[in-house]
């Protein structure tokens, strides 16, 4: 009998689980049943309960974490047809021997200070044994647990541990803890993902031996658990592509890269000659595509089947096109693919496709980019051209907003530098004028200071929606609150920075600067 009632957690106020669980379901259309249970339950009578009953307590997590644990782990099974769900009505209706009950509790005393355990195969025993996540030992915190309900689901549903082995065959890890860093970074969902961007489904030794080779996403679909592939959703060539239909020259389109030979192919058509931005964006749940499965590349094919380009940032998941057209009709391919850290099997997922289509202007992909050098600021820019080019103005502002020109230099000038006379900020920004009607065109507004011996410097420790800085030097970073929770991670480029915070929470935070095993710690409040 389910036991609901109100805890402590530590570091958190008191939590009621009886208001805190929303009903959630991935793909309720689907009979297998993937059941997160974070409101308490009773177990008895099955293969953990060799010391008695147990009675786990609530997950004492807010309604917001719930909510983010759910869209990672929906991520992580969404190729299959399978539904991930917080509903217990759904549960109970799934076919017995076709579901798992994931209890995430903060009992873990029964067993001892794990992330979760589970027993293989259990997702078909039939008899109510569930799986275990312990939210207290994960601190409470939504990446970790999501990672541990993934993880602890695949082994019911078959799967042992990702490990790693040396050129000996001699196990070196019982868990991959897979390798890089940043948006890039990655591990296998079945071995240690906890500090990974990324996580996914793989392909590679497992527990039993080095030779023994596991393909994680054919024996989670495969004839034992019954469910497979969700089926796919578009095309994989032209002559089966999805038409995409341009509403007030936009579109959007949605899709699911379901296996590693999959792509997507979508079509649209072009009445005369425009500029054309496509974003395709993996399905996230934050900051630098945070809970990502799939790294995207898209190309554009013409319609005599020309490749007019491949889109694919080494360093980023998403991926996207900015680019002039003539009319006709054009493709876009979108694929998962392999990038330094992760293999292209792995990569796949969820997906969405955003497109805008404009009047082509004759300065366009116009951008300016600033950094400081030996305390001259060195301005940088370039552009694309229709038209002559009449001069350009460096232009330099004290508060953003109110420009004046620093200097007019050559129309085939593409750099400036000088070195300002105080230790203010400077917004700079640069204007093309062309010839043909003398019209102005601008850059976007990058900021400098001089740092006068500091390597970086915030503009404001007191912030709304984002904080901006200067640094010297590139660096990576984490965003902390007041509880030590990871809110977000990313990286600091040389020169102006302007990180967008996320989190609604307000109050005290922690921006820890990292410049590789060393860090430095700044405190900020949000409000």
């Amino acid at each position: 009998m389910k036991k609901i009632i109100s805890v402590v957690a530590a570091g958190l106020i008191s939590l009621s689980a009886v208001a805190q669980i929303p009903s959630l379901n991935s793909n309720p259309s689907a009979t297998a049943t993937i059941y997160m249970d974070f409101d308490g339950q009773y177990i008895d009578g099955t293969g953990w309960n060799y010391f008695g009953p147990i009675d786990a307590q609530p997950a004492g997590l807010t309604e917001a974490t719930i909510r983010e644990i759910f869209e990672r782990v929906s991520e992580d099974y969404g190729i299959f047809n399978i539904n991930v769900t917080t509903d217990s009505a759904k549960f109970a209706a799934a076919p017995q021997y076709q579901r798992i009950r994931m209890i995430v509790t903060t009992t873990s005393n029964w067993y001892g200070m794990v992330g979760g355990t589970s027993f293989t195969n259990s997702f078909r025993f039939g008899d109510g044994t569930p799986g275990w996540v312990f939210s207290a030992n994960l601190s409470y915190d939504a990446k970790n647990i999501a990672e541990a309900v993934s993880h602890e689901a695949g082994h019911t549903l078959g799967l042992f541990h990702q490990s790693n082995y040396d050129g000996g065959c001699a196990k070196t890890a019982e868990y991959s803890i897979g390798q890089g860093s940043g948006e890039i970074g990655w591990a296998p969902i079945m071995g240690m993902g906890y500090t990974r961007n990324m996580t996914t489904w793989h392909t590679g030794s497992n527990a039993k031996g080095c030779n023994s080779i596991q393909n994680d996403i054919d024996i989670i679909a495969g004839p034992l658990n019954g469910f497979g592939l969700k089926t796919d959703d578009h095309g994989n060539s032209t002559g089966t592509s999805t038409s995409i239909t341009l509403t007030s020259l936009d579109f959007q389109a949605t899709g699911l890269i379901n296996n590693y030979a999959d792509r997507d192919v979508f079509r649209f058509t072009l009445d005369h000659a425009n500029n054309v931005r496509i974003n395709a964006i993996p399905q996230n749940v934050g900051v630098g595509n945070n809970g990502a499965n799939v790294d995207i590349k898209v190309g554009l094919v013409s319609a005599i089947n020309d490749t007019i380009g491949k889109y694919n940032p080494s360093e980023l998941l998403n991926a996207g096109v900015d680019t002039n057209l003539n009319a006709g009709t054009y493709y876009i391919v979108v694929d998962g693919v392999a990038n330094q850290n992760l293999p292209a099997y792995g990569s796949v997922g969820s997906y969405a496709l955003a497109g805008q289509i404009a009047n082509v202007l004759p300065i366009h992909h116009f951008a300016l980019n600033a950094k400081i050098n030996s305390e001259l600021h060195e301005l940088n820019w370039s552009y694309k051209s229709d038209e002559p080019i009449k001069k350009i103005n460096v232009e330099i502002s004290k508060d953003g907003h109110h420009f004046s020109t620093l200097a007019e230099v050559a129309a085939d000038t593409r750099n400036y530098s000088w070195k300002p006379l105080d230790n203010s900020v400077n917004y700079y920004r640069v204007k093309v004028i062309t010839v043909a009607d003398e019209r102005s065109y601008y850059s976007n507004i990058e900021n400098l200071k001089n740092l006068q011996g500091k390597n970086l410097d915030i503009l404001s420790t007191v912030f709304s929606n984002a904080v901006s800085l200067i640094s010297k030097e590139q660096y990576g970073y984490q965003l902390i609150d007041e509880t030590g929770r990871l809110l977000q991670q990313g990286v600091i480029k040389q020169g102006s920075n302007h990180i967008a915070v996320n989190s609604s929470k307000k109050g005290l935070m922690l921006l820890r600067v990292l410049d590789g095993a060393q860090g430095t710690t700044y405190k900020l409040l949000k409000q």
